[in-house]
Formats: C-alpha cells, sequence, structure tokens
C-alpha cells in the first residue's frame, strides 16, 4: 500500500514488495503544460492554461495550480478564464509535444519490448523479463521515472501492480511526480476504499445511478447484490464492474495498434469568405502535419481536407497520392485541389483541417526513380530544425508571414 505525502498523492515506501507488481502505468504530469513550461521555466508554479486566447477557443491542458480553480481540459477558454482570472494563457504547440512523446516512448521501450501505448502521454509497461538486466518493478519504475526528467525535463507519475486497471488508478493517485506500487495480495485493501468514479468506465451518469442505488465505494460494488447491480448497469456491465471491485483484469500488455492518421484543424475567430485566406490556412496546417509525419517516421497514402460551415455543417473530401508522403507542400497541392474544386462561394467557413490518413512506413514504399521531392525535403527539413532551434515561426513559407491563426489541433485523436 501508498502511504499519503501531504500533497494529497499517495506514494509507496521503498521497502515495498513489488515482486508481484511487474505492470507499470507511465503517465505524463500535465504533458502538455508541463512541454510549454520548459520554454517558459519562470512561470512554473502559476496557473498556466495551453489554449488560444480566443472567446471560441477551448482548453487544451492546465497546470495543477490551474486545476485547483476548477479548469479542466476541453473546457471552454471564457469560462477557465472566469473560473481562473490571473491564469497565463500560451499557444499550444504539438509538433514539440510529438517530438517529447517519441523521447519518451523511446525511453520505454529500452526498458521492455512489451509497451502499450495510449494516446501520446501515457503508456503500459510489462516489465517481468527485465529484472535481470534492470532490477524490480519498482527499481525499473525509478530508472524510467529518472531518465524521463534527465533526458527531457518533464516529470512522470507511475503505478505499478498485478493488472492494468490497478496500475492505472495508482498512477492517478500518485500524481504529481510520484511513484506507488500495489502488491497483489494488497489489492482489494487498495480498491476498496476509493469512490465508484475510480472504476474503470464509470462516468459522471453512470456514477449518478450507481450513488441512487445506494453505492458509493468500490467495496460497495464488489459486495454488491448482482441483480441490483444489473438493473443499474445492465448485465454486461454488472459482470465488468464486479471483477474490476476485486482487481480481476486478465488483460496482457500489448503494442498498440499503428496510428492511423495525424492531422491539424483550426477554428478562425470569425467565419471566412476569403478563398485565399483559407488556401493559407491549409498551406500552414500542412507543413504541420508533415512535421508530424516526420517525427512518427510515417507517409501519409490519402489526404482529407475538412470544412465546417457557419451553420456548423461539416463535410469532408480526400485524395489518394500516387506515391505516400511526409512533405508539406505535396499534402498541401492535394489539399487545395480538393478545395479548388469543391469551393462554394458564399458559405462562410468557421473550421478547415487537413489530415494524413492509411499511414505506411517509409521501408514499405517503392520510391521513385525520379522523385524531385529532394529540394523540398531539404527545405522543409531545414524550416523545421531552425524552429526547434530559435522557435516556432522562426522561419516559413513566405506566403505565411504575418498569418498566425487560432488552430485546434487533433490532439492524440485518431479517426
Amino acid at each position: 500500500m501508498g502511504k499519503q505525502d501531504g500533497l494529497t498523492r499517495y506514494v509507496s515506501a521503498p521497502d515495498v514488495d513489488d515482486s508481484t507488481a511487474t505492470i507499470l502505468h507511465v503517465d505524463m504530469d500535465a504533458f502538455f503544460a508541463s512541454v510549454e513550461l520548459l520554454d517558459h521555466p519562470e512561470l512554473v508554479g502559476k496557473p498556466v492554461i495551453v489554449g488560444h486566447n480566443s472567446t471560441r477557443s477551448v482548453v487544451t491542458a492546465a497546470t495543477y495550480e490551474a486545476r485547483k480553480y476548477g479548469v479542466n481540459s476541453a473546457m471552454p477558454m471564457a469560462l477557465a478564464l472566469r473560473r481562473c482570472p490571473r491564469a497565463i494563457v500560451l499557444e499550444p504547440h504539438f509538433e514539440r509535444y510529438q517530438y517529447f512523446s517519441t523521447r519518451v516512448f523511446e525511453i520505454c521501450d529500452e526498458l521492455t519490448p512489451k509497451v502499450e501505448r495510449l494516446g501520446i502521454d501515457e503508456a503500459f509497461l510489462d516489465v517481468a523479463g527485465a529484472r535481470a538486466i534492470y532490477g524490480s518493478p519498482m527499481q525499473v519504475a525509478t530508472l524510467l521515472r529518472a531518465r524521463v526528467l534527465a533526458e527531457t525535463g518533464l516529470v512522470c507519475s507511475v503505478g505499478a501492480a498485478a493488472s492494468k486497471y490497478v496500475a492505472k488508478v495508482a498512477s492517478g493517485l500518485s500524481k504529481p511526480d510520484g511513484l506507488l506500487v500495489i502488491p497483489a495480495d494488497k489489492t482489494t485493501e487498495f480498491l476498496h476504499p476509493l469512490p465508484i468514479s475510480a472504476l474503470w468506465g464509470v462516468g459522471g451518469k453512470t456514477a449518478e445511478t450507481l450513488q441512487q442505488r445506494g453505492f458509493s465505494t468500490i467495496a460497495d460494488i464488489a459486495h454488491a447484490d448482482r441483480t441490483t447491480l444489473t438493473r443499474a448497469v445492465g448485465e454486461a456491465g454488472a459482470v465488468k464492474l464486479h471483477n474490476l471491485a476485486w482487481g480481476n483484469d486478465p488483460r496482457e500488455v500489448h503494442e498498440r495498434p499503428a496510428e492511423k492518421s495525424m492531422g491539424h484543424e483550426t477554428t478562425f475567430e470569425y467565419d471566412v469568405l476569403d478563398s485565399d485566406e483559407i488556401r493559407r490556412e491549409l498551406l500552414r496546417l500542412s507543413a504541420k502535419v508533415a512535421i508530424r509525419l516526420r517525427a512518427a517516421s510515417m507517409l501519409a497514402r490519402t489526404v482529407v481536407l475538412k470544412l465546417r460551415f457557419e451553420d456548423f455543417s461539416t463535410v469532408t473530401r480526400s485524395r489518394t497520392l500516387p506515391e505516400p508522403t511526409d512533405l508539406g507542400r505535396t499534402l498541401y497541392e492535394t489539399v487545395r485541389a480538393i478545395y479548388d474544386d469543391f469551393v462554394a462561394e458564399g458559405r462562410p467557413v468557421r473550421l478547415v483541417g487537413v489530415r494524413g490518413e492509411q499511414l505506411v512506413e517509409p521501408g514499405g514504399t517503392m520510391i521513385s526513380l525520379w522523385d524531385t521531392t529532394d529540394g523540398w525535403r531539404d527545405a522543409e527539413e531545414a524550416m523545421e530544425a531552425a524552429s526547434a532551434r530559435f522557435g516556432r515561426g522562426a522561419i516559413g513559407p513566405a506566403r505565411l508571414l504575418g498569418a498566425e491563426r487560432s488552430e485546434r489541433p487533433r490532439l492524440g485523436q485518431r479517426d
């Protein structure tokens, strides 16, 4: 079991028995906000919100200091600033999140081949086979946290247990910057005092339904009459929650399937009629998608255009390329052609998006003998290197000079 450390979190004592806690759940602490603070160390310890400072924007992430005021991700920015008027708002930079995510996962991969990625900032690790090289599960978790901090400047929390579910609960309770180990024989002692909201799959509405029937803790679910529980959540739900309440989760750690798409989209400050303005935004979004593709060492076979109009109706159009690409120029030329073929004059546009789909690894593709993109590749990689060194916007396509927009990246979403 863990112990409270005075910061409303639980952490494990150094002498905890970790022999059965071979599944780790690593979760980056306030990941997007923490990445932004690497460039703004003067803001560490202050309420910071990541997002676009616009009444039509939503919160991408928030530091723990901002969360104390009730600020959460996906919350309307206007509401977040009413709850925390002294918050500092920083623009999101998805390419940097992708870069640091890749670095963290590389560290995980070096410790064990059994890594299951969950989105951009968390993963399960099976470290049962790592004992001979790196030591016990707690030693592996300690090494992982130390390497992440030393090599990225970021902080993560880790839960260790005999199952994925319990490991994930443990990592959440150890935040921020904690390590909590739950031995197999302490599983029910750990779980049963927790509220029902700690059960996987119990959201607000389900929790309300269960509470109306007298269930408040996981122990209540564990000892519930099956008929009563079934009436509340259905037969399948009752079986699932009963098993989780006793820590029964037989799922193994599996490598995450390859990402199926990568995209970015922008919600304009105002509805846009000017086609040239929309094309400039498509150029910017295409460049950002290309950066993500190259960071992930992937190529896109299909390019997708997304348009949302002032009445919130949304359309998507796609085109498959002769050869897969990771070049912004190729993505832009394709998505612009789609737009030019489709454009409906007189319909104000609220949102535009660019997405690459049918992703493949470069090694699995045929490269044309008459490839004319080398010059463009050199130029894009040079711009990317300059941005990494001198900051976003240091260099870019001339058409984008002065054309900053309110972007809402598709953070970790897969369609």
